[in-house]
């Protein structure tokens, strides 16, 4: 997108461009990277925990000596407690994407601040950390919902590479080479280890592109670190 058209754009629907643009994000002080001056790349996965994905990429992450940050949804941390607790075990972030998985610009200020709100409660029961950290479902804020995640003391993140492994006629490879197009320091990636709101089994194909990410990364010497 032309940044000129993206301007204009992002001064009507700022909160929702925000994910894919940099502009608009800074305009709404929704992070897309890591601070300035960070040593590595944050991995971050959306929507689990899933029974299969998420111990699919833990026990990969253990092989390789990688730390990650997990963006939690409520309804499913309650489904499967055990499954979110082992990811903090293991040194990983959990974080909060929401309660449930609904757009933000749908929901009415009182409603957005409740699923927040039920949101890190059950994770905390769940895994006895309190999350730091927020991303929306689909990466888009409502200005109720921005400033809701502020008011609970959340810090938003998004992410500047993704490897869009939701869709159902992506591969392995294709994943790969999205997420580390161009890949630097402070680079954030967004997968899924969940394929509960996206195509049917959609994290297998994660979990078989993660190993040449992960490899990709080590190429780079890009440390594995977690948000600060």
């Amino acid at each position: 997108m032309p940044a000129a058209f993206s301007a204009i754009i992002s001064r009507v629907i700022g909160y929702p461009l925000a994910p894919i643009s940099p502009r608009a994000a800074a305009r709404r002080a929704l992070p897309r990277t890591l601070p300035a001056g960070a040593a590595g790349v944050a991995l971050t996965f959306d929507d689990g925990p899933h029974p299969v994905g998420t111990p699919a990429v833990l026990e990969i992450l253990a092989r390789a000596g990688a730390r990650a940050t997990f963006f939690l949804i409520g309804e499913q941390v309650e489904r499967r407690p055990a499954v979110a607790a082992s990811i903090a075990a293991a040194g990983h972030e959990v974080a909060l994407h929401g309660y449930h998985h609904r757009l933000q610009l749908r929901l009415s200020a009182a409603a957005v601040a409740e699923d927040l709100r039920a949101g890190a409660a059950s994770i905390e029961d769940a895994t006895g950390h309190t999350p730091r950290w927020h991303r929306p479902p689909f990466g888009i804020y409502s200005a109720a919902g921005l400033a809701a995640a502020r008011e609970q003391g959340l810090r938003p993140l998004l992410w500047s590479r993704w490897g869009k492994d939701w869709r159902k006629f992506t591969t392995p490879d294709r994943i790969a080479a999205r997420v580390t197009h161009e890949l630097g320091a402070g680079d954030v990636i967004l997968l899924h280890d969940a394929d509960f709101y996206s195509s049917k089994r959609s994290y297998e194909r994660t979990v078989a592109a993660l190993p040449a990410v992960i490899a990709s990364l080590h190429a780079r010497e890009l440390a594995t670190v977690l948000p600060v």
